[in-house]
């Protein structure tokens, strides 16, 4: 048993204990690592990654369980492993870092830092030899060590005017002159802009690889409410549309995958995210108040089935994520020959392969992502057949191919519980009772809110993260925003004006424990923390609201 496995035996992470059979001498990010590392002056090696991301399994696969390659890690650096979702105050920091020096970001975040914790190199994924335009794993880290041990002065004052350039872009609103009120005339310019990237054939923003955007979605549904204007109804909805008839919804089993691939939303990146869906939920719902589809209606329902069936622990919290991979194949678990589907499905296949785009070739990688390119009624139509007995036959089909999905192997699931996260999902049950009228979604709401208010607490203050009965990590500032959000609107759809007391008090200590007061802005972690090189603020929407 490797010297990590014995450390990362009191982990909880999913993502760590992924890599717990590595023969890397990794460390969790804690005192113990960062004291070897002074102790030793030797640079550190931070790793970040999360347990559903492709490319870090692939990463770990080809360099990190490689003996070569660890005993070269083992004698070069301090080997840390970080979860993203754990610790996304370090990931921002190191990825603001990673994007100064490169001009780009992603997972796996590999990062190169000083004893003191500072960054001087770094990048994403880099394959085992060199290919794609990107040095070799092993030459990078060769690299680096020569140039630490060779040129540390150098190096050195590489990692403080990095880091100083890390510390003047987050000080920002210093010298700001007042506050500026937002204005009718900005939000015309947002809708003008967005409409400039606008997707009008496809619908979303820009081009591949295509994330859902669910702020832009909502931003056009709420312009349209306000000044009546079509066009910023139809790119919404046009939008919500595609992704819905799309290969990055599950056709059979509910919910919304992490993007697409492509710009059709054929081919998703197929890990699935609590925060995804609730974002996605946030938005038909709005889409439904909106226009009265019946269709939106439908996939608020499937997607709250899909969170319920496959993330809602039994204390009332929702678990995070759904692997991309299963048997160490991207997808695997998702798609399906047309074959296959005959076998299960008997006379009814012919007419649901053709429904969902099901061919002999397949339409991704020689076999079949199930997508909609005609919708049911048009479908129904074409075929001279009622629109009521061909969703008979569509739905038959659904039930049975799941049934039979259901005895594959499962993508992993990441069991950890995130504040923040839930905090997304509550708003979403709000939402969904406000647009829909079932009880059952005020009902989880109330249940969701109880167990977060009651295990995530710690004295006065919230913890991030909770398994296993444990809460740890301090929370940030994310998770006390979406949790007041999320009290908020309980308060407006069940009226228990305990639900307002309670954000109350949350925002005083938000105030108070994260404001900057000479700005008005608030920073990312709590004024205590101390494992940090800047208390970062976060101004920018990213996968989830700034």
């Amino acid at each position: 048993m490797s010297t990590y496995t014995n450390r990362l035996a009191k982990e909880t992470s999913p993502y760590l204990l992924q890599h717990a059979h590595n023969p890397v001498d990794w460390y969790p990010w804690g005192e113990e690592a960062l004291a070897k590392a002074k102790s030793e002056q030797k640079p550190i090696l931070v790793s970040i990654g999360y347990a559903a991301c492709h490319w870090c399994h692939v990463m770990e696969k080809e360099s990190f369980e490689d003996v070569a390659t660890a005993e070269l890690m083992n004698e070069l650096f301090v080997n840390i492993k970080i979860d993203r979702e754990e610790r996304p105050d370090l990931d921002h920091i190191y990825m603001d870092a990673v994007q100064a020096m490169s001009g780009s970001g992603g997972w796996p975040l590999n990062v190169f830092l000083t004893p003191e914790t500072k960054p001087f190199f770094g990048g994403t994924y880099f394959p085992p030899v060199r290919a794609f335009n990107r040095s070799s794993w092993k030459e990078v880290l060769s690299g680096v060590a020569e140039a630490y041990r060779e040129r540390r002065t150098e190096v050195e004052e590489q990692a403080d005017q990095l880091t100083n350039h890390l510390i003047q872009a987050n000080g920002f609103g210093l010298q700001a002159g007042g506050i500026v009120s937002f204005s009718v005339d900005a939000a015309k310019e947002t809708y003008q802009n967005l409409m400039k990237n606008a997707d009008k054939v496809n619908g979303g923003f820009g081009k591949a690889p295509k994330f859902p955007q669910t702020f832009s979605i909502r931003f056009l549904l709420h312009h349209f409410y306000y000044t009546d204007n079509q066009d910023a109804l139809t790119q919404a909805c046009l939008s919500l549309d595609k992704m819905i008839y799309g290969g990055i919804y599950d056709q059979i089993g509910g919910g919304f995958a992490r993007y697409s691939t492509d710009d059709e939303w054929l081919a998703p990146h197929f890990e699935k995210m609590l925060y995804d869906n609730a974002l996605i939920l946030d938005a038909l719902c709005e889409a439904y108040q909106a226009t009265g589809n019946e269709l939106y209606k439908k996939i608020i329902r499937q997607t709250a089935a899909f969170m319920e069936r496959e993330w809602l622990s039994p204390e009332g919290g929702f678990y995070s994520a759904l692997d991309a991979d299963s048997e160490g194949e991207e997808g695997k678990f998702y798609v399906w020959s047309k074959e296959e589907v005959k076998q299960v499905l008997g006379e009814d296949a012919d007419l649901f392969c053709e429904f969902f785009d099901i061919s002999e070739r397949g339409n991704w990688e020689h076999k079949n992502i199930l997508r909609i390119n005609v919708p049911i009624q048009p479908f129904a139509l074409l075929k001279g057949r009622k629109v009521e007995e061909v969703n008979a036959i569509l739905e038959r089909g659904a039930v049975l191919l799941m049934n039979q999905r259901s005895t594959r192997v499962r993508p992993q699931l990441d069991d950890k519980i995130l504040l923040s996260w839930n905090a997304l999902a509550v708003g979403s049950y709000c939402r969904m009772f406000a647009a829909l009228g079932d009880e059952v979604f005020l009902e989880r709401a109330v249940k969701t809110m109880e167990f977060l208010l009651n295990q995530f607490r710690a004295g006065h203050m919230f913890c991030h993260t909770y398994k296993n009965g444990e809460a740890r990590q301090p929370a940030f500032l994310d998770d006390y925003a979406y949790l007041i959000q999320s009290l908020i609107l309980l308060q407006e759809v069940s009226s228990d004006a305990g639900y307002l007391q309670t954000a109350r008090e949350l925002t005083e200590l938000v105030i108070r424990e994260f404001g900057e007061e000479e700005t008005g802005f608030f920073f990312y972690t709590h004024a205590n923390q101390q494992d940090v090189i800047l208390r970062k603020k976060e101004i920018y929407d990213g996968a989830v609201p700034s």
